[in-house]
């Protein structure tokens, strides 16, 4: 008689397969312990208040008023039956959707609040609007990694661009006293390293991982100089730029809770948002966007129908490169006011972090952004409800948060095909 293995072996590699996939279910497990443990059985026992309105919005609303532990056991418990959902979709061999994901994390960033805040007010306005500001010059160095990856081009000098647009903006804009310009050479800056990155990959075939650490050390190591020698000498007529003003939309600006958050903001976060939809839109739904994909996933049959691959790769690049540019002006006369030494401070790694927290996806890269966004505004503000915590424990927040939602939430990522792999025609 024949052997019937052969049908069996689908259901035993499945459950195989189904045993190797619990990772985010582990992880929900150990969270919603937490919360239920440490933010609600063991949290203290006061009231905190969310506050909805700023004391400047024509609307006001109550506050909404909460037992700090009460807050951390009702959290926990909607959290573990969030993990059960998830061990129930895991154990039939497929990963949990990420609505799931996104409902989990933000009850337990609620938990988190009301714990840090126990005896204290939780300004949701103010920490939703800085946390979009601080994530502007991730979300478009994001923008900027996915352009040049959809295509096939490793971008790790996203910080070497980041870093040029901020010292470039911050100078041009105390020397010629006009932002305009500021934004503009920030983008040229950005655009010319782009250019060097394209070129050696390209044209020279160069190792695209190589050519992006060069880059990110010739910065730093210019900038530096550039800011001992020069900018710390004559502050006053170099490195004295100011912020751009906060505009405020009419009418949208008053909408209660977000209209602080998404309509009064510095231009720099607006020209973010825009980046976002219209890099989506341009990717998935013109047929420019259809080439730069199918070069960064098959080159070679892109270049079959007649797209030239080369000079697809090389433009995809350049225009990134300006997105992190103004990304790099974020950081000056978008929030600081004046360029510091390596004032990126690493971030231009974590926006290839976001980048593949999101998926080489706009949308899903810039949530990923805001997600570090609420973690650099956490740091801050932990400090003035709750200053007993270590800094040094909260200024650890960003990098794991790195890890936990790259390891642990995101999973296998699928990067473009081609990604890294030079393309020789013929």
């Amino acid at each position: 008689m024949p052997m019937k293995t052969r049908k069996k072996g689908p259901k035993i590699n499945k459950y195989l397969k189904s045993s190797k996939t619990y990772k985010t279910t582990l992880l929900m497990t150990f969270f919603s312990s937490v919360v239920f443990w440490f933010f609600g059985i063991s949290g203290k026992a006061q009231d905190v208040a969310f506050e909805l309105s700023r004391r400047q919005d024509p609307f006001q609303f109550d506050p909404i008023v909460v037992d700090s532990a009460a807050l951390g056991v009702g959290s926990g418990l909607i959290m573990i039956v969030f993990t059960l959902y998830s061990a129930y979709v895991e154990f039939n061999v497929r990963k949990p959707p990420l609505w799931l994901s996104s409902l989990f994390g933000l009850v337990g960033v609620t938990s988190l609040l009301g714990w840090l805040a126990a005896g204290n007010a939780v300004p949701i306005s103010f920490i939703l609007g800085t946390a979009l500001a601080l994530a502007a010059p991730l979300i478009l160095g994001s923008m900027a990694g996915i352009m040049s990856e959809r295509v096939g081009i490793t971008n790790i000098a996203i910080e070497a661009q980041l870093l040029s647009g901020a010292f470039m903006s911050a100078v041009v804009a105390t020397i010629f006293q006009s932002y305009t310009l500021a934004l503009l050479s920030a983008m040229v800056a950005g655009a010319l390293l782009s250019t060097i990155l394209a070129v050696f990959s390209i044209r020279f075939l160069a190792q695209q991982i190589v050519v992006g650490v060069v880059l990110n050390v010739l910065v730093i190591g210019v900038t530096n100089f550039l800011y001992q020698q020069w900018l710390s000498e004559d502050a006053a007529n170099v490195n004295f730029p100011g912020t751009l003003d906060l505009i405020k939309i009419p009418f949208l600006s008053d909408i209660p809770i977000i209209g602080s958050v998404l309509f009064e903001n510095r231009l720099t976060v607006f020209l973010a948002m825009i980046a976002v939809p219209v890099l989506w839109w341009v990717l998935f739904k013109t047929k420019f966007g259809l080439r730069a994909r199918a070069v960064g996933e098959h080159p070679l049959a892109a270049d079959t129908v007649g797209v030239d691959v080369g000079r697809t790769r090389f433009w995809w690049v350049v225009l990134g490169g300006t997105l992190a540019g103004l990304g790099g002006a974020a950081f000056t006369i978008g929030s600081a006011g004046a360029f510091g030494r390596e004032m990126t401070g690493g971030l231009g790694f974590i926006a290839l972090a976001v980048m593949i927290l999101g998926r080489w996806h706009p949308i899903y890269a810039a949530l990923a952004a805001l997600l570090f966004g609420f973690s650099f505004v956490l740091r801050v503000w932990v400090n003035q409800v709750n200053p007993g915590i270590p800094s040094e424990f909260i200024g650890m927040i960003p990098y794991v948060v790195t890890i936990i939602a790259v390891v642990g939430f995101v999973g296998k990522s699928q990067a473009p095909k081609a990604l890294a792999i030079p393309y020789v025609k013929g």
